[in-house]
């Protein structure tokens, strides 16, 4: 059996209309081109749908059966056609998102907040986990996108890589804040918050101090930055911190913030990646987003810098 919507449409407006001119005008078609759809569709179906006698046209109690279906099937058609393009005006779908600590907090928040403004009928789930976990729930495709700290290549993986300049917290009103740059000079032998042992911003900030013949002092040892600022803010110690998190910090401050951020040379990176399924191709709602966390982190390093 070979039926075609159109004749599922035209067989459709014939029985609510009792007429092929009428059927005819509101498909925009000839009435011989409405005719012969009907008469094509009855000859699929070996049964006849309409009877026609002294040039009037009723339906056959078969032919109410078939309009049920009829009827169903082209509202669920239209209900498919419907959604699929809204999935293509990024209107309609769901979006994914696993990240760092470092971004969940403010920064991944906000651009959620900026991309479905405009999206209603768009479902997101946002959630926060180490960069291990994030790489496996993306490689497993459990997750759309992942932003981590970048992992070693991975097969499963697609990974856009982005190095993250580190800047230096300090108070507002404290001398250093005076300078354009802060170096290991500036810092040696002062208190600092840095991260866990082994972690690479910390492996490269020994590095800049060693190779500057300052002395690094880490007073406090945390897993992630943030609340390292508050620590700063309590004249306690300096940070090198992220670009990400002091993003976050000043975007959320009412009033003159008591942080200001210099770039530190030389310079020590965090490497962050995008993540996305390699084995399976990513929606364009997930594509979408990915260009703007994209410009997101590029025009962060651009502040910060």
């Amino acid at each position: 059996m070979n039926l075609t919507i159109r004749q599922l449409e035209a067989f459709r407006e014939v029985f609510k209309s009792g007429s092929i001119s009428e059927a005819a005008r509101i498909l925009n078609r000839t009435q011989p081109a409405v005719s012969s759809m009907i008469s094509n569709l009855e000859k699929e179906l070996e049964l006849a749908l309409f009877d026609r006698k002294k040039g009037r046209l009723s339906h056959t109690p078969e032919a109410s059966h078939f309009f049920e279906e009829t009827a169903a099937l082209l509202e669920r058609l239209e209900r498919v056609t419907h959604t699929m393009k809204d999935l293509a005006g990024l209107q309609e779908g769901q979006l994914r998102i696993a990240c760092m600590p470092a971004s969940a907090q403010f920064i991944m928040p906000r651009l959620v907040a900026d991309f479905v403004q405009d999206k209603p009928q768009v479902k997101v789930s946002l959630m926060m986990r180490a960069s291990s976990v994030i790489e496996e729930w993306v490689a497993s495709h459990q997750y759309d996108i992942g932003l981590s700290e970048t992992p070693t290549p991975n097969n499963a993986l697609k990974i856009s890589t982005f190095e993250l300049n580190c800047v230096c917290a300090i108070r507002n009103d404290d001398p250093l804040a005076r300078l354009s740059v802060i170096t290991p000079e500036d810092l040696s032998d002062k208190s600092m918050a840095t991260l866990q042992e082994g972690h690479p911003t910390l492996i490269a900030t020994r590095k800049a101090f060693s190779t500057a013949g300052a002395t690094l002092n880490p007073r406090f040892e945390l897993r992630n930055f943030q609340p390292a600022l508050k620590l700063v803010e309590e004249k306690l110690c300096y940070c090198i911190c992220d670009p990400m998190t002091a993003s976050s910090y000043m975007d959320y401050q009412k009033g003159e913030p008591i942080l200001v951020f210099r770039p530190f040379v030389p310079r020590v990176v965090l490497s962050v990646s995008i993540l996305q399924s390699a084995q399976r191709p990513t929606s364009l709602l997930a594509e979408a987003f990915k260009n703007i966390l994209t410009e997101s982190l590029i025009q962060m390093n651009h502040e910060f810098g």
